[in-house]
Formats: C-alpha cells, sequence, structure tokens
C-alpha cells in the first residue's frame, strides 16, 4: 500500500469516526452511527497494518486474531450491567499502550536534525507517558469502584490536594531534568508518580460522581492516544485521540453542569464527602405489596417510570417495557424521567430502553419532565436512590447537596422498587422513602414489575 493510497483510507476513517460521534448524539441514529464507529476502525486496522514500514508479521498477526477473540467474547458475555465497568477497564488499555510505546521510543535510538526536534520528540515521549500512566491508574481504580471490587465512598486522605500538587510539581521537574538529558531514570520514576497521581484523583472521588469520572477518563485515553499519535508520526491516531479526548471532556462538563458540581472540584476529589452533620430523617419506610401498587396504576391516568442502576442490574429492562406497553394500552400517559448521570455510565438508562424497545419519544430527560411531577398520578422508581434525593435540595450537608435531582416526591404517589432498606452505591440515606406518599416495593426490580402486569385492567 503506497503513502497516498494510506492517506486517503486515513481520511476516510476520520470522517467515519466524526460521523460515528455526531449520530451516538440521538437514540435513533446511534445504531447507524456504531456501525460508521466500526467500519472507520476496520480501515484504520487494514490501513495501518498494510501500510508502509509495517507490514503482516507473524508477531502482529498474532496480536490481532488473539485481540479479535478476546474482542469478541468480551462482546458477547458482558451484560449491560458490566459496562461501566468494561468501558474503564479498555480505558486502561491506552493508558498502557500509551506509556510503553513512550518507554520504547526513549528506548530507540533516534538521529536529529536539528536540536529544536530533539525538544518535540522528548516532550511528546513525557507528555504521552504521563497522560498514560495516569489514566491507566485511574481507570483500574474507576474498574474496582464500579465493579464492586473497591468500595464507592471518597477516600478522603489529609492534604489530599497538597499531595496531587506536589505529585505535579515533581513530574515538571523531572521534565526539565529529562529535556536536558539528565537521563531516563527521570522519565520512569515520573510514571511511577503519575501512576499514583492517577489512583489517587480516582480514590478521593465519590461514587455519585462516578459517570463523571468514566466520561473524564475517556477524555483521558483520548489525549494519550493524540499524544501517541504525535510521537509516532501518526495522523489518524492524532484525529482519532483528539476527537475522543475533546467529546470526553465536553461530556464530562455537561455532566457536571447537570450535577452542579465544578469540573475541577470533581476531578480533584472535591466532592463525596459532606461539610458538616447531615440532617436527620424522621418518618419510616412503610411497604406495599404488588396488589397495592396494582391498585394505583389501574386508578392513576399520568404514570412517570424513573430507572436507575438497580433496573439494570435486575436485568428488568423488558418488564418495565411490557409493563408500559399494557398501561398505555389502557389509555393512561406514560413516560420515563431520565437524569443526566443514572446509571453508572453516561446514557446508561437510554440504552437499556433502547434495548427494550420503549419508543423514544416518551423518554423524557429531567429538566423537561421536573415540572410535571405536580400534576403525576404516579411515579415508580425503579432501583435509583441519589437521583431523587430531596436531600440535594433540603440538606447543605448532603453530599449531594445542589445537585439538580429529579423532583418525584411532588406526585401524588411515589412506589420505590428496592431489593431492600439499604442506601445505594454512593452510601447516601435518602429521605424520600420516608415520606407520606411514598411506598416501598421490596423485592427483585424484575420480579416485582413482572407480577404487577397480569393485575393491571
Amino acid at each position: 500500500m503506497t503513502n497516498g493510497i494510506q492517506t486517503a483510507a486515513y481520511i476516510a476513517a476520520s470522517v467515519l469516526f466524526i460521523l460515528a460521534l455526531g449520530g451516538l448524539s440521538g437514540q435513533e441514529s446511534a445504531k447507524r452511527a456504531v456501525w460508521y464507529g466500526i467500519t472507520g476502525m476496520g480501515i484504520a486496522i487494514v490501513a495501518t497494518v498494510f501500510g508502509p514500514g509495517v507490514g503482516l508479521s507473524g508477531t502482529l498477526g498474532f496480536a490481532l486474531v488473539v485481540g479479535a477473540i478476546l474482542g469478541t467474547v468480551l462482546a458477547k458475555r458482558v451484560e449491560m450491567t458490566g459496562m461501566p465497568q468494561l468501558v474503564a477497564a479498555l480505558h486502561s488499555f491506552v493508558g498502557l499502550a500509551a506509556v510503553l510505546i513512550g518507554i520504547n521510543s526513549d528506548l530507540t535510538a533516534h538521529t536529529f536534525a536539528t536540536a529544536g526536534e530533539q525538544v518535540i520528540h522528548e516532550a511528546e515521549i513525557y507528555i504521552g507517558v504521563f497522560i498514560g500512566a495516569v489514566t491507566f491508574t485511574g481507570s483500574i481504580v474507576a474498574y474496582g469502584k464500579l465493579s464492586g471490587r473497591v468500595g464507592g465512598k471518597a477516600l478522603i486522605l489529609p492534604g489530599r490536594h497538597l499531595c496531587n500538587a506536589a505529585m505535579i510539581v515533581i513530574s515538571l521537574s523531572l521534565m526539565i531534568l529529562y529535556m536536558i538529558d539528565a537521563g531516563s531514570w527521570t522519565l520512569y520514576l515520573m510514571a511511577l508518580i503519575a501512576f499514583l497521581l492517577g489512583a489517587h484523583l480516582v480514590m478521593a472521588i465519590g461514587g455519585a460522581d462516578m459517570p463523571v469520572v468514566v466520561s473524564m477518563l475517556n477524555s483521558y485515553s483520548g489525549w494519550a492516544a493524540a499524544a501517541t499519535g504525535f510521537l509516532l508520526g501518526n495522523d489518524l491516531l492524532i484525529v482519532t485521540g483528539a476527537l475522543v479526548g475533546s467529546s470526553g471532556a465536553i461530556l464530562s462538563y455537561i455532566m457536571c453542569k447537570a450535577m452542579n458540581r465544578s469540573f475541577l472540584s470533581v476531578i480533584l476529589g472535591g466532592f463525596g464527602n459532606s461539610a458538616g452533620p447531615q440532617m436527620e430523617i424522621t418518618g419510616e419506610q412503610i411497604a406495599i405489596d404488588g396488589d397495592g401498587v396494582a391498585a394505583a396504576l389501574n386508578d392513576a391516568q399520568s404514570v412517570v417510570i424513573v430507572p436507575g442502576y438497580g433496573m439494570a442490574v435486575a436485568q428488568a429492562q423488558a418488564a418495565v417495557s411490557e409493563l408500559t406497553r399494557k398501561l398505555r394500552a389502557a389509555g393512561k400517559t406514560v413516560r420515563f424521567a431520565i437524569h443526566p448521570v443514572a446509571g453508572r455510565l453516561p446514557g446508561h438508562m437510554n440504552v437499556l430502553l433502547a434495548e427494550a424497545k420503549v419508543p423514544y419519544d416518551i423518554v423524557i430527560e429531567m429538566d423537561e419532565i421536573n415540572d410535571d411531577f405536580p400534576e403525576t398520578d404516579v411515579v415508580i422508581v425503579i432501583g435509583s436512590n441519589d437521583i431523587v434525593n430531596p436531600a440535594a435540595q433540603d440538606d447543605p450537608n448532603s453530599p449531594i447537596a445542589g445537585m439538580p435531582v429529579l423532583e418525584v416526591w411532588k406526585a401524588r404517589q411515589v412506589f420505590v422498587s428496592k431489593r431492600g432498606q439499604g442506601t445505594g452505591y454512593s452510601g447516601i440515606e435518602n429521605p424520600l422513602f420516608f415520606r407520606e406518599n411514598t411506598r416501598m416495593f421490596y423485592g427483585d426490580a424484575k420480579n416485582s414489575v413482572s407480577q404487577l402486569i397480569p393485575l393491571l385492567r
């Protein structure tokens, strides 16, 4: 393959990646967008493997086959509930690749025409390794938190911000030493510090902010790929990395605005803990059985369903979709209220509902539906905690104080489907569960929703 053909293939792949990102902004166009991305990546791999200076060697062929097999197995085995931690794990691969490529380039002898070229090359190595190392360990910790192997509570160490600042200053100092040829030990020491920094940054972020962490790590992985692209002189890698990095950063910013968070404070671990004693909760949680919930649904004219991560865990989306069809067939108005950070991955609930063939036009975002709750007869909350927590508005000492939430408590009746009386992933108690117009519908969400369907008129 000539340079010209490879360049044309890279341009085509870049266009397809842009179309893929654009298509992912809407549910109806998302499936087509995924195929754009798959096609673009296929073109990119073929153009790289058969491009000038590479060639399909036995080692590369073996790596491609093993990677393809592993990818296929993971895609078939991983449920939607495991998708957030899978995404975090994949981010770690990008980070580790950037570190290894940077170290390999440092070990390889290079000849430079000018001193300026050498400075640029060394800067590319150092920045790529730094971003990659932070992404790698940060993604590993995020994987641990999302999979339940690491606690969701924020790890708040004394002087944590000072520690982070010190690690960054030391890394910058080592960069200067590296640039003046003090030795490769400066690069390796910085990599160790960056590994520690990435782990500490994510450990200090509470469970309520984990969706932001996932999109933030997505951005980091993109910038790591872009830095690697500069190092290898690969234009496609630069473009793709910049697309992923910028889109991840924009998504993180949008989500922080939706949560009334400061982006800088989230990534520095400034949230996830309270500033004082939280408001005391009075009352008791009152349970209700399926007959009671079904009776309320039969009498209702307007119903809003609020899905959360618990629905994904129980794989209840199909049952919820069937419940929706039966309610709509009875002439009732049914809508879904989606919080921007519902679940543990941006767009998690939208994907689940689309998978269950819930009509797109009844899936409504938080800002559009919050004003309608006072006119709603019944709200069914399925596996959600923080996104329907009134403490965000009422308790200034709550870890989620100031975060916009779905104001479900303003509806006439609220039914909460939960496994038990636990506090959820972030460990924050919810006063909604103790309100007079709230009843707790305990049990597995899939079984609970399924038992309602035959009871509806």
